[in-house]
């Protein structure tokens, strides 16, 4: 190697910008690259839902107990109570009043036993409040049961703010969530005019799949 050769800077020793040589520039590139991802995985919500794992309709059953045989579809279905300390409580609604059942016979009855905090139960609230907005003319009765919450003031925040106006039923024991065999949210019971349960759901349900199964009901005299 020459004299000449020997004192001439390597490439990554050239000047290109003023002072800096392009060793200066790839080194900046890396660490401006580094903040960048940096920056990115900070400012991602924490626990954000990925597309792998975002629920929809009819993608999820939040299974809060043992499995169990459910009521068969062709029983008479129990009136809306259960034991407390071997004592019969009934389902109370928002503010305290028994809701009953064999009251709303002479209609279809849709219950549905849900929980505020149950993703499932969330992602279904606007199908249920558009399914009882289109078919409560008809004749249709619906009631939610709210199960496993920790006050009825809570659930009376969740229907205001989603402006929910069927009935709902704040089942503070499980009682009447036990009486209809249920283990997960959200889990809908179809009754007929009769009181005969003709449709059992484990998990939540679209527009349509409501419509194929209260249509049948409704149109039975």
């Amino acid at each position: 190697m020459s004299d000449t050769e020997a004192a001439r800077p390597s490439r990554w020793a050239r000047r290109v910008v003023g002072p800096f040589t392009l060793r200066h520039l790839a080194v900046l590139a890396a660490v401006l690259a580094a903040a960048a991802v940096l920056l990115a995985i900070l400012g991602a919500p924490v626990g954000a839902p990925t597309s792998a794992t975002r629920l929809v309709p009819g993608s999820g059953f939040y299974q809060v107990d043992e499995p169990t045989e459910g009521l068969a579809v062709g029983q008479q279905a129990p009136e809306l109570e259960g034991l407390v300390d071997g004592e019969v409580q009934p389902l109370l609604d928002l503010e305290g009043a028994p809701i009953s059942l064999a009251e709303r016979l002479g209609s279809p009855v849709w219950l549905n036993f849900f929980a505020t905090w149950c993703p499932p139960c969330q992602e279904e609230t606007p199908v249920l409040r558009e399914a009882y907005e289109r078919y409560t003319g008809r004749g249709l009765e619906m009631i939610a049961v709210s199960v496993q919450e920790t006050t009825a003031d809570d659930v009376a925040a969740y229907a205001e703010t989603y402006s929910l106006l069927y009935t709902i039923g704040f089942d503070a024991t499980s009682a009447v969530f036990k009486t209809y065999a249920g283990f997960g949210l959200p889990t809908h019971v179809f009754i007929d005019a009769a009181g005969v349960i003709r449709h059992v759901r484990y998990g939540p349900l679209d527009l349509d799949q409501a419509a194929a199964i209260v249509e049948p009901l409704l149109a039975t005299p």
